[in-house]
């Protein structure tokens, strides 16, 4: 059977690995001209069933709020005449409440934990070296009594088989000396011991490689521009360098998934989230963390890659302007400054924003819609594409072969809203 999917980031990619195992002939599609760019390459690094938790929380309204007043948050809405996003919008508020919380916290969980095993398992059989580290990721805290309250939100996780540990100022640094330095006082941290980290952008690259082994066909540069479909069965993809046919077609498109499921009658609650992370040569190895984690405080996150140290934040609804100003990443460099002061040359640091597709509640879309009974989608992950990705990919080539997947498929079916 002939498989066309849509899209060479993480996820196509994997998507991609999955089926030609099954035996499949596979054909790629991405306008860029690498694998893993974007969403993939911009990424903090982390592969975190310990920190999967639905941005749709009670707490979401207030920082949005705050935000709309100018303040500085992690989570940024710029105001702007899009249908689009007040659509988008109006779904998330419906899921900021304590019971839809839960759902969703959950359902990313299991499928994050899955996910981060069929990583390892992967990673070992084809011999894939991302620069990963095992080590367990740390959640900073600065003040006692947030700390407490992040203990109390990470119950639900560690009730459901995530192990955190508890560290102190003392028993952090020990963990990772790095923190000895720092400018800020750290009242502890919560240790998500079986967490990790590692590099998406040389992972897809390198599993793209095995992928051709396969005989998979990458045909990059070549932009979707729509789907051709008759009577529910999708026909062809029409690109800007042809038509290509196949016998069932995989939508993995992040972002753009929405523009190209509509051609078709498909609509799908998708909108992009920019996030900005930079990239810089570490300096001083001894000085710098040599495990990944986010400060709960500013919500920056950071991971060793190799000789590299990578920080990303914000989430920042804004369309699709891709463009940033040095300013967008005040937030990320004091943070860095406060944290791994001599760590490196910060202001060396290669500065890029990328384009996360969320979905309001926050679990992706994965499997087959109703309209067709040929077009599948892989689309959605947000801001944990990178822990989500081999999980999804296994999960789909499960069910696209008549067979049950090892996760509950039910909150990640194919939908325009969340009945």
């Amino acid at each position: 059977m002939r498989v066309v999917v849509l899209g060479a980031g993480v996820i196509g990619v994997t998507s991609a690995f999955y089926l030609a195992q099954e035996g499949h002939e596979v054909t790629v599609i991405d306008q860029m001209s690498k694998v893993g760019q974007d969403a993939t390459g911009g990424n903090a690094g982390l592969i975190a069933p310990g920190h999967s938790f639905a941005w749709a929380s009670p707490q979401a309204p207030k920082m949005l709020m705050r935000s709309l007043r100018g303040e500085a948050t992690a989570i940024r809405v710029k105001m702007r005449a899009d249908p689009r996003l007040v659509w988008w919008g109006m779904q998330f508020l419906r899921e900021c409440n304590s019971e839809r919380a839960r759902i969703n916290t959950l359902a990313k969980l299991a499928l994050c934990q899955y996910s981060q095993a069929a990583t390892n398992e992967l990673a070992t059989s084809e011999g894939i070296d991302y620069q990963q580290v095992t080590k367990g990721l740390l959640y900073l805290y600065r003040e006692e009594a947030d700390l407490q309250v992040g203990l109390a939100k990470m119950e639900l996780l560690r009730e459901h088989g995530q192990q955190l540990d508890v560290l102190d100022k003392e028993g952090l640094a020990r963990l990772d000396p790095a923190f000895a330095d720092s400018r800020v006082t750290l009242a502890g941290a919560i240790h998500g011991v079986t967490d990790s980290s590692g590099n998406s952008e040389l992972f897809t690259t390198i599993l793209a490689d095995r992928c051709k082994a396969l005989g998979v066909e990458f045909r990059l540069g070549e932009s979707v521009k729509s789907l051709k479909a008759q009577h529910g069965h999708v026909l062809s993809v029409e690109t800007d360098l042809g038509e290509i046919r196949g016998d069932q077609y995989v939508l993995a498109l992040g972002i753009r998934s929405p523009f190209i499921s509509r051609t078709v009658g498909q609509s799908l609650p998708i909108y992009p989230a920019k996030g900005y992370s930079l990239t810089v040569p570490v300096k001083n190895p001894d000085r710098s963390p040599q495990t990944g984690g986010v400060d709960e405080k500013t919500l920056v996150a950071w991971s060793p890659l190799g000789a590299n140290l990578r920080m990303s934040s914000t989430a920042e609804f804004a369309g699709y302007d891709r463009t940033f100003r040095h300013s967008d990443f005040s937030n990320i460099l004091s943070t860095a400054q406060e944290l791994f002061p001599d760590a490196a040359d910060w202001e060396t640091a290669q500065m890029r924003s990328c384009l996360r597709p969320m979905t309001p509640d926050g679990p992706p879309i994965i499997g087959r819609g109703a309209k067709h009974d040929n077009l599948w989608y892989n689309t959605g992950h947000g801001h944990i594409g990178w822990t989500m990705a081999c999980g999804s990919s296994l999960a789909l080539a499960d069910v696209m072969a008549g067979r049950q997947a090892a996760v509950d498929m039910e909150p990640f079916k194919v939908r325009s809203v969340r009945r």
